[in-house]
């Protein structure tokens, strides 16, 4: 068994760009296809009409909490197999492979409870708007109840970046990303066959897409993943691997579901000037994600590299990853910057964007752009922390830059009652979270790098 570990060596061993690029381009592409088929279940709500779009931009709040559980349990398991791997421990890594499928397990049944109590309750608290409170509880009810294949693909998924074959990840997200976005015009306008179901007919198609893509992530670990060793014995929880696990992914929980209590203060500040800055709000998420999204898989082919030479204590390999990430991230938000500055009309349109939802979100798209570029070195930045075990650190950042600064600067910006002066809370809390994390970056080189 042992000699199976020390085959998968070219995280320890392969040139740093040739590794960063073949461990990253397929999960930059699965990521791409994932923020197309996001914006293309907007696409087609938008044609029902603004309320529906609005609906799905208050879900987004909810839907970025169950992600923000499942992604961040997925952080914390990346970073311990990647690194049991590095230690040459496989009785660890089988250990963190059958805990995480109960983990995710409890987690859908979390999601399962929410989804059958609470969706109603979730939009009547934000609106008194009755289509947007129809249209939502619709849409999330479904998506809650069915996130079963959501945490099941996270999970094996996620076994599979952590090993290196982030190949099979591309196929299985890009393979449900696909049945979405086959099947969302044909339940929500009933195509053919199939019957007319609107907003229900949306969430539909997103939970197909991810049981396929569950499955087939599940399969691909049966028959490709020859690091991991599924036994009934490791799915016994157990307490040092749980531990381990969400002491890294606590954090990122924290640090992900703080992104959705942003959220629900900004729609708030928001709807203070109209609904439909709210349904802008919503759009920019849709549309920033074609150009965070990428850095995202990037960042999920970065995590095990810098993990395993952690394991391995090859501070040279960790330090020379970083600075490719870097440059790849800051020239993926330059294009993105560019586009938004230059064709912002257009890609409104895209969302069938009415004249009054185009003279407010013209201009907020290009005044948010503006803090794309310094993102990029915040987001390596927080990644690297996840991956060498101080997931605290990121958390701070993103607390800091989300809810100590983001929303009370968008707050005191909208006393102006001028909407657009809202906007620019986000590049000013975007430079504050670039110099605490170089801040805690230093302090994190001298004490865990301090390696040869």
């Amino acid at each position: 068994m042992a000699k199976e570990v020390v085959k998968e060596n070219k995280m320890g061993t392969m040139p740093l760009n040739k590794l960063l690029v073949t461990t990253s381009l397929p999960m930059v592409v699965s990521m791409l296809v994932q923020a197309l088929y996001n914006i293309v279940d907007s696409l087609f709500v938008s044609r029902i009409d603004e309320a529906a779009l609005t609906a799905l931009s208050y879900a987004f709040s909810a839907q970025n909490l169950m992600i923000a559980i499942a992604a961040g349990t997925g952080v914390g398991v990346t970073a311990l197999l990647s690194k049991s791997l590095g230690e040459k421990n496989q009785e660890l890594v089988d250990n963190t492979a059958g805990n995480t499928v109960v983990l995710f397990g409890i987690t859908y049944l979390v999601f399962l409870v929410l989804g059958l109590f609470t969706s109603h309750w979730f939009f009547a608290v934000q609106t008194d708007s009755a289509p947007i409170i129809a249209y939502g509880t619709q849409y999330l009810r479904i998506v809650l109840v069915y996130s079963f294949g959501l945490c099941f693909q996270f999970c094996f998924e996620r076994l599979l970046m952590a090993t290196g074959r982030t190949f099979y990840s591309m196929i299985t997200q890009t393979v449900g990303a696909v049945v979405n976005i086959i099947f969302d015009p044909l339940f929500i306008f009933g195509i053919g066959p199939f019957p007319k179901m609107g907003v229900q007919g949306a969430a539909i198609a997103t939970v197909m897409g991810q049981i396929v893509a569950a499955i087939l992530a599940f399969i691909f670990n049966l028959k490709f993943n020859h690091d991991v060793h599924f036994h009934l014995s490791n799915l016994r929880l157990r307490g040092y691997v749980v531990g381990r696990i969400y002491l890294v992914g606590v954090p990122s929980i924290i640090m992900v579901s703080i992104a959705s209590i942003m959220t629900v203060g900004m729609n708030q500040i928001l709807r203070r000037f109209t609904e439909t800055a709210v349904a802008v709000f919503g759009v920019y998420f849709k549309l920033q994600s074609f150009i965070f999204m990428p850095v995202f898989g990037m960042n999920n082919g970065m995590v095990p590299i810098i993990a395993y030479n952690y394991g391995a204590r090859n501070r040279k390999r960790i330090t020379g990853t970083m600075r490719l990430a870097m440059m790849y991230a800051f020239i993926m938000m330059c294009i993105g910057t560019i586009l938004f500055e230059t064709i912002p009309g257009p890609l409104l349109s895209i969302f069938a964007a009415s004249p009054n939802m185009l003279k407010i979100g013209i201009p907020a798209l290009r005044i948010i752009a503006i803090h794309f570029p310094i993102a990029a070195f915040s987001i390596i930045l927080s990644s690297t922390f996840q991956a060498l075990g101080n997931g605290v650190y990121s958390l701070i950042v993103s607390l800091a830059r989300q809810l100590v600064v983001l929303v009370p600067a968008a707050y005191l910006l909208s006393l102006s009652g001028n909407l657009n002066m809202v906007w620019f809370s986000f590049p000013i809390a975007e430079v504050m979270s670039l110099t605490v994390s170089l801040l805690l970056w230093r302090r994190l080189r001298r004490k865990k790098l301090n390696f040869e």
